[in-house]
């Protein structure tokens, strides 16, 4: 287990250093070196992970994964259930909006439009869709949440608000502050599932 460990800890290195160099020094601008000497790993490493930097864009749904778990671990879990679901949004599009770069996020987005096959920001065994469904399902437990609509259906639809606002806001070209749009809509977006 521990083997497993730390090949997850080197790839989520690797994966970190170039979004982080992705967003300081733009896309073009970063190089697989630049890469391996800020993930402090070796080019076997990086190779042994990707073949290519192209393969490294298929990770942002890695790295909101990661901030995720971060993220559910700094929460209160006495939150209401309907305010933590408001919480992850909003530090979630705070953070996109301060460390990815927005002209990267749009092109993304567009890529996953027309690729073939499974899309990253739908795959239902990220942690993303995981959390959110727990938090769902405790929420109707609690009486925070509305019960006549199935966990999924109410899953979904909060997937589907969080890109339409990263969609919009990549649109617009960031003219305006997307946590703070997030912090505005997503309670009226998310108003008919609260109990």
């Amino acid at each position: 287990m521990e083997k497993q460990t730390e090949k997850k800890s080197i790839k989520n290195r690797i994966v970190s250093a170039a979004w982080q160099l992705f967003y300081e020094k733009g896309y073009n601008g970063t190089t697989v070196d630049d890469i391996i000497e800020l993930s402090g790993t070796s080019k076997g490493s990086f190779y042994y992970y990707f073949n290519t930097k192209d393969e490294l864009l298929n990770t942002l749904s890695l790295i909101l994964d990661d901030y995720y778990e971060e993220l559910e671990a700094k929460m209160d879990p006495e939150m209401n259930s309907f305010f933590k679901l408001l919480y992850l949004n909003c530090e979630m599009h705070t953070m996109m909006e301060e460390k990815i770069s927005i002209d990267l996020l749009a092109s993304l987005y567009s890529t996953q439009l027309v690729a073939e096959g499974q899309s990253h920001l739908l795959d239902r065994n990220r942690n993303y869709y995981k959390l959110i469904t727990k938090i769902v399902e405790e929420g109707q437990k609690r009486g925070q949440i509305r019960t006549d609509v199935a966990v999924s259906q109410i899953t979904k639809y909060y997937a589907m608000c969080e890109r339409a606002l990263v969609s919009d806001w990549c649109l617009n070209k960031g003219e305006y502050s997307l946590g703070q749009y997030s912090k505005e809509c997503m309670p009226i977006m998310m108003e008919h599932f609260k109990a």
